[in-house]
């Protein structure tokens, strides 16, 4: 039997279960129809990055930006290429540090850009500053085990 792993519909909020081989063939919500893993970053609001970051065995990738800030705006792009590139093994979200101020309360949040990789529940690992796709898929992989 295949395992299942649980993942949040970051647009609803429902909780599914997805059979592992699953993940690379762009499974979607079982309530509301959007992309589980979609290959690009997802916005997202605290109560939905707090039930992800709980409940998700798929690892999560979240980028900690504001729009005032210089070096968040020029890491989106970054941010978009690693989402393409970890497509199917990580997903990847954005949470509006100045929209959801409790969200860098509850992860001590000190400078952004942040990026905090979440799986099972877990703080996987942290990063903060500006860098390149390739050294955030560098720092997901290292951090969730593979390659």
């Amino acid at each position: 039997m295949a395992e299942k792993l649980k993942l949040t519909c970051l647009d609803c909020g429902q909780t599914n279960a997805v059979p592992a081989e699953k993940l690379a063939q762009d499974p979607k919500c079982g309530t509301c129809g959007v992309a589980l893993m979609p290959g690009k970053p997802v916005a997202v609001d605290a109560r939905t990055l707090e039930k992800a970051a709980k409940t998700d065995q798929v690892p999560l990738l979240v980028d900690f930006w504001a729009p005032w800030c210089g070096p968040c705006r020029q890491m989106a792009p970054e941010f978009e290429k690693a989402a393409r590139t970890l497509k199917g093994r990580v997903r990847l979200a954005k949470i509006d540090t100045e929209r959801e101020p409790a969200a860098s309360q509850r992860w001590a949040i000190r400078g952004i850009p942040a990026f905090i990789l979440f799986r099972g529940g877990r703080e996987l690992a942290r990063e903060a500053g500006a860098r390149p796709a390739a050294d955030l898929v560098r720092f997901a992989e290292v951090a969730v085990g593979a390659r």
